[in-house]
């Protein structure tokens, strides 16, 4: 059984649906697993959405643009949906939750484009003959409640999966959506952005899939963004430990958390074009294997530099990292990189105001005697494998604000 997994760009429009249609004929006989992700920029307009209807503001206008989308390829594809009810659905949420936490308030409203891309998808592969059954994440993924980035059960999640999806297999395929999953409680949650790689590598790990299929726009996992770099090569293959690598320093072809359920039972993960789905693309798979790479590179931007400084003379000591770090892990904000030196600690992090400034009102009544200051709109340049001559070209003319290197990774944080 195999486990597919088609991002927002590969559903953006009705020929990009019929297109899915097609690549999943391409495998005859199988009963797939199709995990989809919300239609082109949905997440990015729901997210403006539940900002404005969270601060009160008249949120309508955008949501009714997005429905004419979504209408509208449907109605290209002939099919006779009554979305609506999403609509109606957004509008009472945002409505009723507004005593929500604001990542929780997020979590119930941004949801919704996979549950939209989801219905369109299944009943479309329904009307070209493809029988398939339409399931809700939240009924097979279960998370602790910390929201826009749940944790998974897996004891729960697992016995969910394996309770609702074999039998439904048995019929044809089982279309579900990336990104969302609920509490024990029944509140819908999400697993981070870009998150749908993920649900795809837990419902693989579940089910001990042979394998795990992402369909992207590119032709495989690349040496670096070919929007940013030119000369980005493919990577035809990657041991898992590489992979997991490139997905901590930012490379943003795979979730960071997508390589771990899959590296547990051995399961491959093919990154493939759905541009071109006869090309091989890149597998990732066993870590038993020594694999010459080219430099390879990541870039972030929209990087927050926090710079901690006690403001008496004394020695950044083993107890107030311990304090820092759990400071950073309670309000659940990940540190992208961190350097320590005698009397002051830089720690590098996305930038998210919403848990980043209640941390700064922490990290500032922690001691007395310590300065917290930050710099924002920072970018954060890691390359894998490196050489000098590639270090030099990259970061020729910048304005370095931290660099660390190790012996086959280095980073460099600048305006």
């Amino acid at each position: 059984m195999k486990v597919f997994k088609f991002g927002g760009a590969s559903v953006k429009d009705a020929d990009g649906v019929r297109n899915v249609a097609g690549i999943i004929r391409r495998f005859p006989g199988e009963h797939l697993v199709i995990v989809v992700s919300a239609i082109g920029k949905t997440t990015n307009a729901l997210e403006a959405v539940a900002r404005e209807a969270y601060a009160g503001r008249d949120s309508v206008a955008g949501l009714k643009q997005l429905m004419a989308t979504h209408t509208s390829i449907a109605t290209e594809l002939g099919l006779s949906l009554d979305l609506g009810y999403f609509f109606d659905q957004i509008l009472t949420q945002a409505e009723k939750n507004r005593d929500m936490p604001f990542p929780q308030y997020y979590d119930q409203i941004v949801s919704t484009g996979e549950q939209l891309s989801s219905t369109i998808l299944s009943a479309y592969l329904q009307q070209d003959g493809l029988e398939n059954t339409r399931v809700d994440a939240r009924e097979l993924i279960i998370t602790d409640d910390a929201w826009q980035s749940g944790n998974v059960l897996w004891v729960e999640t697992t016995a969910a999966i394996r309770r609702h999806l074999p039998a439904l297999l048995g019929k044809g395929h089982v279309v579900t959506q990336g990104f969302i999953g609920s509490t024990a409680s029944g509140y819908t949650t999400t697993l981070g952005r870009e998150g749908s790689d993920y649900s795809a590598a837990i419902l693989a790990h579940a089910l001990d899939a042979e394998g795990q299929w992402i369909w992207k726009d590119v032709p495989g996992v690349l040496s670096a963004d070919p929007k940013k770099f030119e000369d980005a090569t493919l990577l035809p293959e990657l041991t898992y430990y590489e992979a997991i690598e490139m997905t901590y320093y930012g490379a943003s072809v795979i979730h960071p958390k997508t390589i771990y359920p899959l590296q547990q039972k051995q399961i491959p993960l093919h990154v493939r074009s759905f541009l071109d789905p006869g090309a091989e693309g890149t597998v990732i798979a066993t870590d038993q294997k020594y694999i010459a790479y080219p430099p390879v590179v990541m870039h972030k931007t929209g990087q927050t530099l926090i710079s901690i400084t006690p403001s008496l003379t004394t020695f950044v000591a083993d107890m107030q990292m311990a304090d820092i770090y759990g400071l950073f892990s309670r309000h659940k904000l990940k540190i992208n990189t961190i350097q320590i030196a005698a009397q002051s600690v830089s720690i590098v992090v996305d930038y998210n105001p919403y848990v980043l400034e209640p941390l700064m009102q922490d990290l500032r009544g922690f001691y007395s005697h310590v300065q917290v200051r930050e710099n924002t709109n920072l970018q954060l340049l890691t390359v894998r494998h490196y050489s000098q001559e590639v270090l030099d070209r990259l970061i020729s003319n910048k304005k370095i604000f931290l660099e660390q290197r190790s012996r086959s990774t280095a980073q460099f944080l600048y305006e």
